[in-house]
């Protein structure tokens, strides 16, 4: 018996699905740089040492604005990971982008310690001390993976030429130092004893794990400023990336002094207060050389037209450390001059931060910062070449 279902033709092929999360395919790890510089702002403004009427409500919005910047970014690396998986695993395997998930861990961490300075003003101190402790667990975790996976790779997977040394290296090694500096915001929130000093001890731990790293880094870094020339015009901002460890182990140290009294032996609490001033001074002052030189640099290739890129969000975060940093130091000094440092290092921070987010916003709107990368010229351009009657000589 025939049916009418068997005159039916059969599908023999499907129709090709639209391809999903295009917009995203190009969205690398670099962009958690703009949660982190969001975040410092509000968390940095709070701490600084002076009153301006207003000035905190503007950082619990702005912590606000780096909380919905992060869930966003999480939700759009997900979809990254889920339908590019091809362009996830090039990231890793690319030596200019395999350091940028250093700044997953911190972006978690800036977001997660900004609850506790300022967010809770608005979500509560219990909202505020939950989602600190799930964003720092998370953001401590990713960051000791990151410390030891990303230099792996780049020892064992990649390719990487000895001009090719950036301070971009600097990221998966910094990420622990901001769980060093944060980390201390808990310690009052632990039960007294072992696990208060425990977290303490451990954030110092990080403190020395992520130092000895970048001590070992900033040579090779340094060498190739001095041997190779400038860095590419679009990579020169990325020279503000070494402010990060200089003003988050400044950071880090005045943190784990201020939450070491009764947590630690005598002994030990005092000898962290005066860590603060027998580190903390001579590194800030090498932070303001460095501030200066790298400046220099960006001045030059801005006369040498360097365009806007994500590159910016250099001048944001690392910055918001040395403001953090100079806070720490005129609490452990009483010297108004790191109250006036904290005060002209947050308006610098404000107006980086000002100008990354405008130009972000336009490249969003104009598509043209999740385009896909331009390819590489397959050879040098055809020159021309004028001679003259004395070109011989």
């Amino acid at each position: 018996m025939v049916t009418a279902a068997q005159h039916l033709p059969r599908a023999t092929t499907r129709a090709p699905r639209a391809p999903r999360a295009t917009a995203v395919r190009h969205l690398g790890p670099n962009w958690y740089a703009a949660v982190m510089g969001t975040a410092i702002v509000g968390t940095a403004g709070a701490t600084l040492p002076v009153h301006v009427p207003g000035l905190r409500t503007l950082c619990t919005a702005v912590w606000t604005l780096s909380l919905a910047l992060l869930t966003v970014l999480l939700a759009a690396r997900t979809l990254h990971w889920t339908y590019h998986r091809d362009q996830a695993r090039a990231h890793l395997l690319d030596p200019a982008a395999a350091p940028f998930y250093g700044c997953l861990s911190m972006g978690l961490l800036a977001v997660g310690g900004g609850a506790l300075v300022v967010g809770r003003d608005w979500i509560g101190p219990e909202a505020a001390l939950a989602l600190d402790a799930v964003l720092f667990t998370a953001g401590t975790v990713v960051g000791l993976v990151a410390a030891v996976a990303v230099p792996y790779l780049m020892a064992v997977r990649h390719r990487i030429e000895p001009g090719q040394a950036s301070p971009v290296w600097l990221l998966p090694v910094v990420a622990p130092m901001v769980s060093a500096s944060l980390g201390p915001l808990l310690v009052p929130h632990l039960p007294p004893g072992q696990p208060r000093e425990t977290l303490l001890l451990a954030c110092f731990a990080m403190f020395g794990l992520s130092l000895l790293a970048t001590l070992v880094m900033l040579p090779v870094i340094f060498a190739r400023l001095l041997t190779g020339g400038p860095l590419p015009l679009a990579l020169t901002p990325a020279l503000f990336l070494v402010l990060g460890p200089l003003g988050q182990s400044t950071t880090a140290v005045g943190k784990v002094a201020d939450a070491a009294p009764g947590v630690v032996p005598a002994p030990y609490g005092e000898g962290f207060r005066v860590l603060v001033v027998l580190y903390g001074v001579p590194v800030m002052g090498f932070a303001l050389l460095w501030l200066a030189f790298a400046a220099a640099q960006v001045l030059r290739a801005r006369r040498h037209g360097m365009g806007f890129s994500m590159t910016w969000w250099a001048f944001t975060f690392p910055v918001g450390t040395c403001v953090t940093g100079a806070e720490a130091l005129a609490r452990h000094t009483g010297l108004l001059a790191y109250d006036w440092l904290a005060i002209g290092l947050y308006a610098l921070l404000v107006a980086a931060w000002g100008t990354a987010t405008v130009c972000t916003a336009r490249g969003l709107v104009s598509g043209a910062l999740l385009a896909a990368p331009r390819p590489a010229p397959a050879g040098p351009r055809p020159t021309t070449v004028r001679t003259t009657s004395d070109g011989a000589r």
